[in-house]
């Protein structure tokens, strides 16, 4: 009895059949219902927040606030859609829109321009208030906060660090190395200096060198990731005054506003994305077929990694992941395809120690997910080369060259299937 699922590919679909009985698990986001009237739940949020007063009580008249929000990488959190509930709930406070100042977290991201400012927080909120672009190489606009207890110097943002209150706003997904985004990363990277941001990001790597990446950071742990508890360690020397994150639906919509308490308001939040997006797995599989779900997810191999870096949380040791990534855009962007130059392992690692980039970190897990597992993508004809020397990668140009190559990997007819028909945006969690 086979089973057919289907792929998204670019603009295509690739069919793959299956023998039913070898289907260990279907990964598939769970239904979450959409918000419907976001002024309403963004205020209920506001007025009920967690383990904080209400924002009227938190913000007052003849106070300067601080509003950060996310860049243009993340324009998916539509902060359009909320910020002028929030704007005019603080001018409810007896806070103007002249007391308000909105610094946008680029870390090390480079300035937006107007027009992309307009693009992330709207017309009206830039009519209304200030925009800053955080500069995280200019020492004259950052100010010393203190030192984490892993040694990291934390500079940041002078507005924010002077500003009576800080609000952190954004949205709240898995991340690959932090755990969870959103919540703390407002201030780190956000807000952070560019010494420092290389500093914490490095701490991704294994704390002795030559052995890669460090296996506590990673997507979705919290507890013992040393990446995530050194920027809450930022966040704590700020001192954010109230938080205000969104949590969506596999379809992108609002599901959750969780507001309150810096820290412990998003972590309700990163919990409502586990419910929604983290998916138990009884046990792990010889062989996952996974896709990103088609363009734009796949339009090259770096937006193609969180599909890899999730598939690869459902396969065993030495299994085989057939992900389908057209990539049609395989050389973007040259901050992170420029980092398979490197073909040893070891080498990578260090010229990663000695410039740390998250294009480059990424690189280099695909690096060693392919010296873990056999990584076969199924991609356009014109990538075969690039693959080639992607790390390790094996191209395949169909699903039917695929399949050969992973049961000969496999060695034997009767290997276990896990299928992520939607693999960017599930996380498979394997039950203790």
């Amino acid at each position: 009895m086979e089973k057919t699922f289907t792929f998204g590919l670019g603009d295509q679909e690739v069919q793959v059949q299956v023998p039913a009985q070898q289907v260990l698990h279907v990964i598939e986001g769970k239904a979450a219902p959409a918000i419907t009237d976001v002024n309403a739940a963004v205020q209920e949020a506001l007025r009920n927040p967690i383990d904080s007063p209400p924002l009227k009580e938190v913000v007052k008249a003849g106070e300067k606030v601080a509003v950060i929000v996310s860049d243009v990488t993340r324009a998916w959190t539509k902060f359009d859609q909320f910020l002028p509930t929030l704007l005019n709930e603080l001018n409810e406070a007896g806070v103007p829109d002249a007391d308000i100042d909105i610094v946008v977290a680029l870390g090390s991201h480079r300035p937006h321009t107007p027009e992309e400012d307009r693009s992330v927080c709207g017309e009206e909120v830039c009519r209304r208030v200030r925009i800053h672009q955080h500069e995280a190489s200019d020492s004259e606009k950052l100010t010393y906060m203190g030192t984490t207890s892993r040694g990291v110097k934390a500079y940041m943002n002078k507005l924010v660090a002077a500003a009576d209150k800080v609000i952190l706003t954004g949205g709240i997904v898995y991340h690959l190395m932090a755990g969870f985004g959103g919540g703390r990363k407002s201030v780190m990277p956000g807000v952070s200096s560019w010494e420092a941001i290389q500093s914490n990001h490095c701490i991704a790597l294994n704390e002795v060198v030559g052995k890669g990446i460090s296996p506590d950071c990673v997507s979705g742990k919290l507890e013992g990731n040393p990446m995530h508890l050194d920027m809450e360690e930022h966040a704590e020397l700020l001192k954010p005054a109230f938080l205000l994150n969104a949590v969506f639906t596999p379809e992108g919509k609002f599901a959750r506003f969780v507001a309150g308490n810096w820290r412990s308001a998003w972590r309700e939040g990163t919990k409502t994305v586990e419910e929604i997006f983290g998916i138990p797995i009884e046990a792990k599989a010889d062989l996952v077929l996974a896709s990103a779900g088609g363009y734009p997810k796949d339009i090259n191999l770096y937006q193609g990694s969180k599909t890899i870096d999730n598939a690869f949380m459902a396969v065993k040791p030495g299994g085989v992941i057939i992900c389908f990534l057209e990539c049609r855009d395989i050389t973007e962007p040259p901050e992170f395809s420029g980092w398979f130059k490197h073909k040893d392992l070891h080498e990578f690692e260090l010229a990663l120690r000695e410039r740390f980039t998250i294009p480059g970190y990424v690189a280099f897990k695909l690096a060693n997910i392919a010296k873990q597992v056999s990584l076969i993508i199924v991609t356009h004809p014109n990538n075969v080369d690039f693959m080639n020397n992607a790390g390790g990668i094996i191209p395949a140009t169909s699903a039917a060259e695929a399949m050969a190559i992973a049961k000969e990997k496999i060695g034997r007819d009767d290997f276990t299937v896990t299928v992520m028909e939607h693999g960017a945006n599930t996380v498979p969690v394997l039950k203790k």
